[in-house]
């Protein structure tokens, strides 16, 4: 069957990219739609008509805290992940008159990785932990380049690319063994995987809303009571003085109901979620297809790393995407980059892999037909090559 034939029998897209972004929760959506239209009153002001506004972003926030046993007042509004890496990064450095050591992994997103960039150039310095092949930061790593004179340490849950889990307890002990905070970048891990800030024990840690069923444009930074970091947008009072500008409260309600309803249903989305990646792996493992899947073990469930040798992840994108299926090649925080991956470059995937790698990303509302489509897709473009 040729990509035409193929594309003329598939009878819907097939959205297999949910590390990128997902579809926004219907009940979300209802939720949002009165402080859109008719309670449109900016929450800062002290009149009647305000009062609903306040009292919907009190809510929204014992709801986030209580779904990863935070308190609410440790729950800080921002405009999603990348603005929430980098308040964490810059607010603790800005901190620091000692200009002190911060330590991150070399495979980190790049909301991390350049705001590192960006204070190395002030001249706090920045040391860089590679991770194994497997795509683990490992503590024995840790360990051996953290001293007293650490200020931040900041590790990605789980990766955006190749969905390796790090040990981030551990990690974090260690830390603070040392004196130094610890921040987490858990953007593709919350509403996904069961996360709690206490048992973790994490200074900080990073959300976006997009990436569990919630609306574009907000999410949270988790701030440990007691944490002294520096504010990154300045203006007026808003979020306790932290974070200045009205707040979005549409979304913050958005954001706040698609949390809750993934973290209900979260045993049974990740079991759901966990046969659907076997279904596809079996069948990759029984047909003559050569691949290599990426992040080792233990994995945020769904998120597929599969390298083909000698391929071309761009073409394979291209022509799944012919076939009415999204997937995505290296990050798709960075569409326009067409070279090999950071994140692929520091586990040390072979060039003749890395350059065949594609990201399947399943969701809660992929279904076994799809698995079995992709699995198609994959074996049709294989046999053509």
């Amino acid at each position: 069957m040729t990509v035409v034939n193929f594309l003329n029998k598939a009878k819907k897209m097939i959205y297999a990219d949910n590390a990128a972004t997902t579809p926004l929760d219907a009940v979300a959506f209802e939720s949002m739609k009165t402080f859109l239209v008719d309670e449109y009153a900016n929450a800062s002001q002290p009149y009647f008509f305000a009062k609903k506004a306040k009292k919907a972003l009190k809510s929204a926030r014992e709801i986030i805290a209580n779904c990863i046993n935070a308190m609410p007042e440790e729950i800080y509004f921002t405009s999603g992940g990348s603005e929430s890496d980098n308040w964490a990064i810059k607010g603790s450095a800005f901190s620091d008159p000692k200009k002190q050591i911060m330590i991150t992994s070399a495979f980190e997103h790049h909301a991390i990785l350049n705001s590192c960039t960006a204070i190395e150039k002030l001249g706090y310095p920045v040391r860089y932990i590679q991770p194994t092949n497997a795509g683990l930061v490992t503590p024995e790593n840790l360990k051996k380049i953290i001293t007293n004179q650490t200020r931040l340490v900041s590790v990605m849950f789980a990766n955006n690319e190749i969905g390796t889990i790090q040990p981030i307890e551990e990690l974090c002990k260690i830390a603070h063994d040392n004196g130094a905070l610890f921040h987490t970048d858990a953007v593709q891990a919350v509403g996904h995987v069961p996360i709690n800030v206490k048992n973790l024990g994490v200074d900080m840690l990073s959300a976006s809303a997009h990436k569990f069923n919630g609306p574009k444009g907000i999410g949270f930074l988790y701030i440990r009571k007691g944490v002294k970091i520096c504010s990154l947008i300045d203006g007026g009072k808003q979020e306790s003085g932290f974070r200045a500008g009205t707040e979005n409260v549409a979304c913050i309600v958005g954001m706040a109901e698609a949390l809750k309803n993934n973290c209900d249903s979260s045993e049974k989305n990740q079991i759901k979620i966990k046969q659907l990646e076997n279904i596809l792996i079996d069948n990759l493992n029984k047909s003559k297809i050569a691949y290599v899947k990426n992040g080792g073990q233990n994995t945020l469930p769904g998120l597929i790393s599969l390298s083909f040798e000698n391929q071309n992840g761009e073409s394979i994108l291209h022509r799944m995407d012919l076939m009415g299926i999204c997937i995505s090649t290296g990050s798709a925080c960075d569409s326009t980059n067409t070279k090999i991956s950071h994140v692929l470059q520091a586990i040390d995937l072979p060039e003749n892999l890395a350059k065949g790698t594609v990201r399947i990303s399943l969701g809660r509302h992929n279904t076994t037909d799809d698995v079995i489509d992709i699995f198609n897709a994959i074996q049709k473009i294989n046999e053509q090559i």
